[in-house]
C-alpha cells in the first residue's frame, strides 16, 4: 500500500484529531486537508459539547468549506475526527454524504475521552459498501493533545507507527 496515493482527511476542533493526522501524514505521506466548518464552534469545551449535542439532536449537516477534492487522484484515503457524542461529528456524515468512496480503501481513526471508536468504524462500514473500509486506530484525546481535565499529552508516534505497520503501510 505504501506505493499507492494516499490523503490524510480529517475535522479537528480541539487540536487533539489535527496532531493525530500529522502523525498519520509523516509516516504515510500523500496529501492532508482538513475540513472547517464554516460556521466557527464554541471554543470552551463544555459550550462546545452543548452545540454538538444540538446539532445531533436536530440532525443537522453542517457545511464546510471547500476542500478542491478529487478522490480520483487517490487509493487510500484515512479519515479522521474526534468522538463527538459517541459518534462521528454531523459534519462527517455530510462528507461521506457528499463524496463517493466506492473502490477506495478507507482507513479510519479517532479522538475520543472515553468511547474508544463508539462504533463509527461499522457506521462508515455500513456507509460505504462498495470501499474498502479497514479497522481504524482509536486514541484518547487528552493523550494526544488537549486533555480537558488538565493532564500531560504523550507521544503517540510509536503508537501510530505500530498500527500502520499493522495495516500495511
Amino acid at each position: 500500500m505504501r506505493d499507492e496515493r494516499n490523503l490524510v482527511v480529517y475535522f479537528s476542533q480541539m487540536g487533539n484529531t489535527k496532531k493525530f493526522a500529522e502523525l498519520i501524514h509523516e509516516q504515510v505521506g500523500g496529501d492532508i486537508k482538513q475540513i472547517e466548518t464554516v460556521r466557527n464552534y464554541p471554543e470552551i469545551y463544555d459550550d462546545l459539547a452543548n452545540a454538538a449535542k444540538a446539532e445531533k439532536d436536530n440532525n443537522e449537516r453542517p457545511e464546510y468549506k471547500d476542500l478542491n477534492l478529487n478522490l480520483d487522484d487517490y487509493d487510500n484515503i484515512f479519515i479522521g475526527y474526534p468522538m463527538w457524542w459517541y459518534t462521528l461529528p454531523m459534519v462527517m456524515y455530510k462528507f461521506f454524504e457528499d463524496y463517493d468512496f466506492s473502490g477506495k480503501t478507507i482507513i479510519p481513526f479517532n479522538t475520543h475521552e472515553g468511547s474508544y471508536d463508539g462504533g463509527t468504524w461499522d457506521t462508515i462500514k455500513s456507509w460505504e459498501r462498495d470501499a474498502n473500509v479497514l479497522d481504524g486506530l482509536a486514541i484518547r484525546g487528552g493523550d494526544i493533545g488537549v486533555d480537558p481535565d488538565g493532564g500531560t499529552p504523550s507521544d503517540q508516534t510509536e503508537t501510530v507507527k505500530s498500527w500502520l505497520n499493522e495495516i500495511g503501510f
